[in-house]
């Protein structure tokens, strides 16, 4: 009976260690039951279908004690609403869109929805304590780890002879839906280079970032942290992802301002000590300032290169239409508006998950129709597309109505707050935790600003992780 037990609890670290390591890939090629529409395919969603029975087996056995978190109740809450706004939904009943009826939309977005949860709640379960998040992590930055190589790869593609591209392309359309990107901007394993800046600025840098700023290592190697933080950097530039690095930059610096107020302060004053001392602190103490400044201004040029960066400060525009278009923002920021008008016209409880699309097409704004070629393919007779806002918020705005995003965002301040909870227990691991969690909290937040999808696992992972690790805290400390 022992071997037994310890035979499923093996399988259990494998499946969540798989989970983990799957991560990166997206838009898994070989997913079953899924059309060439579904871009969202995480292959990660494959090991948790395993690992999930497992879980119940031996919490049903009585041999794992399964904690249910006050967080579940505000998710609840969210998701009860949910299905009372697509019923609501299916009393609107939309004329089908290209052959998509209500329903099957619903039904669709409902999946996607519990999909979503799916992460969240098997992290929370699979991280109970600091022993669990090191297995956790350590198995995250195995991820990383291969997704910066394959990132790499590309790039030597890119900008060498060294590889062949039409090899390379092969290699990645072997478990991706899509090819290298042509515009020479990295994917790594995602399915887009929006996607992997997105995953790196909500799931590997936060805890890199946390390494660096507690000196609390997951392995035995403590320069790894280090080294991983500069290529994922490096990474994220190459993805030239705007709305990525953006996010990158910004939930780093709250982080550090409200998180790392102690570590500015010995910084400031080792900085302030050293024009006391020798000469040569005062010219090591100018010099480091002179590389900051270089790298900065080399960072700029380099991004400057591209047209969607340059952009920001030589458009053309009078108006702030026209600079939304100049920008190359103008289709995302077109389906937005017309979301947002579907929310005006159904405040409430909106139109239902998955039905903003049936109604976005005759409430997108005038000079959308004109300027953007995008625009104008989805408008053909012959597209199959089926439109969605682009931007999470408003899309639970339209669908699921003023309660249902404020529903939502309950259940987010409640995670918000059982991560800062971990700063009770005062230990170097959940310090480390704790800003983890805040640095991915804050990029999540930012980052459904452009994206609309709950499949998506890394908006799920480190609040579960956090989550998790709070309420079993709690519970051995009551």
């Amino acid at each position: 009976m022992k071997n037994a037990v310890f035979s499923v609890a093996n399988l259990i670290k494998i499946f969540w260690a798989l989970t983990m390591l799957t991560l990166p890939i997206t838009s898994f090629r070989w997913f079953p039951f899924l059309g060439e529409s579904t871009l969202v395919r995480p292959l990660a969603l494959l090991p948790l279908v395993f690992l999930f029975p497992l879980l119940l087996i031996q919490f049903w056995k009585k041999e794992i004690k399964l904690q249910i978190p006050n967080a579940f109740m505000a998710l609840g809450m969210f998701v009860l609403f949910v299905i009372v706004s697509a019923s609501i939904g299916a009393l609107i009943n939309p004329i089908p869109l290209r052959g998509q009826p209500y329903d099957g939309r619903a039904i669709r977005a409902l999946v996607t929805l519990f999909i979503g949860i799916a992460f969240f709640v098997s992290a929370v379960w699979m991280n109970k304590n600091e022993e669990d998040l090191k297995f956790t992590v350590k198995w995250i930055f195995v991820g990383l780890i291969i997704t910066i190589a394959w990132s790499g790869l590309q790039a030597v593609t890119f900008y060498t002879d060294i590889f062949d591209r039409e090899t390379i392309t092969k290699l990645q359309l072997s478990f991706s839906m899509r090819e290298l990107v042509r515009t020479n901007r990295i994917s790594g394993l995602a399915y887009e280079p929006a996607w992997l800046a997105g995953q790196l600025a909500t799931m590997f840098i936060p805890f890199l970032f946390a390494s660096i700023l507690t000196s609390y290592h997951i392995t035995k190697f403590k320069w790894l942290e280090s080294v991983l933080l500069v290529l994922s950097l490096i990474v994220a530039l190459g993805t030239f992802s705007r709305g990525g690095l953006l996010t990158i930059v910004a939930s780093a610096g709250l982080t550090f301002l409200f998180l790392g107020r102690d570590v500015i302060k010995s910084v400031w004053n080792w900085f302030i000590n050293g024009f006391r001392k020798r000469k040569i602190d005062i010219v090591f103490r100018f010099g480091i300032i002179a590389v900051i400044f270089a790298l900065l201004f080399g960072v700029i040029a380099f991004l400057g290169q591209r047209e969607i960066f340059s952009n920001l400060w030589q458009a053309d525009a009078e108006t702030l239409d026209e600079f939304i278009v100049e920008i190359n923002a103008g289709s995302r920021g077109a389906y937005s508006s017309a979301g947002y008008a579907v929310f005006e016209n159904y405040p409430i409880t909106g139109v239902g998950l998955g039905a903003s699309g049936f109604t976005m097409y005759q409430n997108l704004p005038d000079w959308s129709l004109t300027v953007l070629p995008e625009i104008a393919r989805q408008l053909s007779p012959e597209s199959r597309l089926y439109p969605n806002p682009k931007n999470l918020y408003i899309r639970l705005l339209a669908e699921t109505g003023i309660i249902g995003f404020f529903l939502f965002l309950a259940f987010q301040f409640h995670v918000l707050g059982d991560m800062l909870s971990l700063l009770k227990q005062n230990q170097t691991w959940t310090r480390f935790a704790v800003i983890a969690g805040v640095f991915a909290w804050l990029a999540v937040t930012f980052y459904n600003f452009t994206q609309d999808s709950f499949t998506t696992p890394n908006i799920w992972l480190v609040s579960g992780i956090m989550v998790g690790l709070s309420t079993n805290l709690f519970k051995e400390n009551s």
